[in-house]
């Protein structure tokens, strides 16, 4: 196998693809615009739904990338040597161009050819079939003509071997997925890719896109056929080095050996791996959150929360290893610096970063002050050689940050001991009750793109237009999220925005929703757009062509998300709240008629 570090794989990736045709497309955001059904850019195709759907894409009909990726469902699993928070994912896309055929032949030749993995380390698996779908009899033939011995080729189930939708509803369809053989013998006479023994390990996913999941549960077919593949970054890294996990490729190394120098710990050490690991992960995650060009602040809701508690587990697990106060922001800068050619919003972001990560280590400390007097008030009540109950246990841990294991550090000191049974029960109860809220909340289906959808989005270009008259040329977007039923929108602004302003903002809205303006597209550059007056804070999520928007002379707006026909199909439009989302950020919620 070729050694390629991080940066050569990405390099030989864009590479690979542009021989193909394909246009390379930046990395979007990892915050999702308009779509309220996921908090994070979660996979490559989340930003293309629309174009997975039918919409033209301004750079063409075959696109590749290395998307930023945000996955924090299995947060408590970070410290192992697989899983992580923030991933890059090394993507490419066909919307209704080339299908099976072509994209199995190219993974076997860049998995054969450019990444030189030995056709006997490889296994692959197809869709079994199902009453959704047939049997996927295609894609194994073609992998048997590429070289892939038919013992090696593996027919799986839809939990195996289908993809999507991201949402309840949405594009989906079969997939095949690349494994390596690790060697190690098989657990049994049926054991293949679905079995976690360890003998395979994924290292890359094509996704046949051609059904879209309909909101009662049917599936039908897509206008076009699309591809989209997937393979992680990190992963990949790990595997062509040989090394036993991400954390010991040129991703981390450089942030791990800052980390021993400012703890005087090793990372070697068994008693020390899993802090650094988690460290590590949470603060490289934490530094993409913040430094995005829609970076959001630590907060008590959404993303803000989940990056508060990223933050803050770093810090405790630093507190483990004796990381000194400001730690964070030291780490942070190495990242920074690691990735400053590859992800230049970072640098721009820099002092941002930095600044954010202090002063939530500095909040923290006095959360964990507060928690430690909590503590002394639990233990005196309860005196020598009793035991903390569990769900004081998990108050600890979920009101003051406490880890079960510094509180049963803390009850031994005293002669305490701790029920973490309890605590689990409270624990798992407690994540019962959040998956459920989260999906009560995201019920929505990825990225709806209905009428009543599009008429929204296009309100939050009258809006932004609007502010910026009312509140001058310093007001520009940060992030947005729409629902079926009201629109999100939030905006740059250091203060909060008066009554007697808000009104004049609803009434020139209005005024332009009455004046009914056609809803216009043209294909440019980004140069041609900046030139027209265009605004766009993400100017760079398409490429060198992008789509703008023109609604008469009210607004000229970068964008490709869904919109009206005319802005008279909104029909009236309402302000319903303004309030804070983070620092130098304010948010409005709105409804339409």
């Amino acid at each position: 196998m070729n050694k390629f570090n991080s940066f050569e794989l990405r390099a030989q990736w864009f590479a690979f693809f542009k021989e193909r045709g394909h246009s390379i497309i930046p990395s979007s955001s990892v915050i999702p615009e308009n779509d309220p059904t996921v908090l994070f850019t979660t996979a490559g195709m989340h930003p293309l739904v629309p174009y997975l759907l039918g919409e033209k894409h301004p750079e063409g009909t075959r696109l590749a990338n290395v998307q930023k990726c945000i996955r924090t469902g299995d947060i408590d699993e970070v410290g192992d040597a697989t899983h992580l928070t923030f991933f890059e994912m090394l993507g490419n896309w066909s919307l209704g161009d080339y299908f099976k055929d072509d994209m199995i032949k190219w993974s076997y030749e860049f998995l054969t050819g450019t990444l030189g993995i030995p056709v006997r380390k490889l296994a692959v698996s197809v869709f079994e079939g199902d009453a959704d779908a047939p049997k996927d009899g295609e894609s194994a033939d073609i992998w048997q003509k590429c070289g892939i011995p038919k013992d090696r080729i593996f027919f799986l189930p839809k939990k195996h071997n289908w993809w999507g939708p991201a949402g309840l509803t949405g594009p989906c369809g079969p997939d095949t997925e690349m494994f390596i053989d690790t060697g190690k013998d098989a657990c049994g006479p049926e054991c293949s890719p679905a079995c976690s023994c360890g003998k395979y390990v994924e290292i890359w996913n094509d996704v046949f896109m051609q059904y879209n999941k309909n909101a009662d549960g049917g599936f039908s077919l897509l206008k076009q056929k699309n591809v989209d593949t997937g393979m992680g970054l990190e992963r990949t890294t790990a595997i062509l080095n040989g090394a036993s996990s991400a954390y010991d490729t040129d991703l981390f190394v450089p942030v791990i050996k800052k980390i021993e120098e400012l703890s005087g710990k090793r990372y070697a050490d068994k008693e020390y791996t899993r802090a650094f690991r988690i460290i590590a992960d949470h603060v490289r995650t934490s530094v993409f959150m913040i430094g995005d060009p829609r970076g959001i602040s630590p907060s008590n809701v959404d993303q803000g929360y989940i990056l508060r508690r990223l933050i803050r587990r770093a810090i405790r697990y630093g507190r483990l290893i004796e990381l000194s106060a400001g730690s964070l922001s030291e780490l942070a800068r190495a990242y920074v610096r690691q990735y400053e050619e590859v992800y230049p919003e970072l640098t721009v972001n820099a002092e941002r970063i930095y600044g954010e990560l202090k002063a939530e280590e500095e909040r923290f400390v006095r959360t964990l002050t507060i928690g430690l007097k909590e503590f002394e008030k639990v233990a005196a009540a309860l005196g020598t050689g009793a035991r903390i109950d569990g769900k004081t246990a998990f108050r600890l841990y979920d009101t003051f940050g406490f880890p079960i294991e510094m509180t049963e550090e803390l009850a031994l000191e005293r002669g305490l001991t701790v029920d973490t049974k309890g605590f689990g029960e409270a624990y798992a109860e407690h994540q019962q009750k959040s998956q459920a809220g989260a999906e009560q909340k995201f019920k929505g289906g990825l990225a709806d793109n209905g009428e009543a959808t599009a008429r929204l989005h296009t309100a939050t270009h009258l809006l932004q237009a609007a502010l910026r008259r009312v509140l001058g040329p310093e007001v520009a977007q940060r992030g947005s999220n729409i629902t079926a039923e009201r629109l999100r929108f939030d905006f740059s602004f250091g203060r909060k925005v008066e009554p007697a302003e808000l009104a004049e903002a609803e009434r020139l809205v209005n005024e332009a929703i009455k004046a009914g303006y056609p809803v216009t597209v043209a294909e440019m550059t980004v140069d041609e757009a900046k030139a027209q007056g265009a605004t766009g804070l993400f100017e760079s999520k398409y490429g060198e062509s992008v789509k703008v928007y023109t609604m008469g002379t009210f607004s000229k707006e970068i964008c490709g998300g869904p919109h009206a026909d005319n802005t008279a199909e909104l029909v009236s439009f309402k302000i319903q709240k303004e309030e804070s989302s983070s620092a130098g950020v304010r948010r409005i919620k709105a409804v339409i008629g």
